[in-house]
C-alpha cells in the first residue's frame, strides 16, 4: 500500500519538475527588455555535424574501438552543450512571446505561435539531454536528436516573424 503511493508522489513531483523546467526561470523585466544579451549562440551546423549517424558511423569503421568511444564522448557533450543553450534560448523566447502576445492582433496570432514553438522545443531539448547523457555512459548505443536543429530553425523563423511585427531589439540576429 505504502509503495503506490510513494510511486505517486515521486511521479507528481517529477511532472511538476519537468513543468518548471520546461516553462524556464522567470526573466526580470531588464531581462525581457533585452533578451538578445542573454540568448546564446547557437551553430545549427556544427550541432547536425555532431549528431549526424553517417558521421557517427564513418567515425565507428575509422576509429579502433576505445579511440572510438572517446571521440564519441566528447561530441555527444559538445552536442548536449548546443541542446542545452537551445533549452535555455527557448525558455527565453517563450518569455518574450508571452510578453507579446497582448499586443496587436497579428502580432498576437504570431506570438502564440513562437509560445507553442518554443514551449514544445523547450520540451523536445530535455528529452535531448537525457538521450544524449545515455549516450555518453554508453557510447555505443544510437543516439537520435537531429530534429532539435529542425525545431530550432523552425523557432527562428517565428521569431523572425514576430520580430517584423513587433521589433524584438536584434532577438533574430542573436540566435
Amino acid at each position: 500500500m505504502i509503495t503506490p503511493i510513494i510511486l505517486v508522489l515521486a511521479s507528481a513531483l517529477v511532472l511538476i519538475f519537468l513543468f518548471r523546467l520546461a516553462m524556464g526561470r522567470a526573466l526580470t523585466a531588464g531581462q525581457l527588455d533585452h533578451p538578445s544579451e542573454h540568448l546564446r549562440k547557437v551553430d545549427v551546423e556544427a550541432f547536425r555535424n555532431l549528431t549526424d549517424p553517417a558521421e557517427e558511423e564513418f567515425l565507428r569503421n575509422q576509429l579502433a574501438p576505445a579511440e572510438f568511444r572517446r571521440i564519441q564522448r566528447e561530441r555527444l557533450r559538445a552536442a548536449a552543450e548546443y541542446v542545452s543553450a537551445v533549452a535555455s534560448n527557448a525558455a527565453i523566447l517563450l518569455r518574450v512571446g508571452e510578453a507579446c502576445r497582448n499586443s496587436t492582433p497579428a502580432t498576437s496570432s504570431s506570438a502564440q505561435q513562437l509560445i507553442e514553438t518554443a514551449f514544445r522545443l523547450r520540451l523536445y531539448a530535455m528529452q535531448a539531454l537525457i538521450v544524449l547523457y545515455l549516450g555518453i555512459l554508453w557510447p555505443g548505443h544510437r543516439v537520435s536528436v537531429a530534429r532539435i536543429a529542425e525545431r530550432y530553425e523552425q523557432m527562428t523563423r517565428h521569431v523572425i516573424m514576430l520580430g517584423l511585427q513587433n521589433p524584438l531589439q536584434g532577438v533574430s540576429a542573436a540566435l
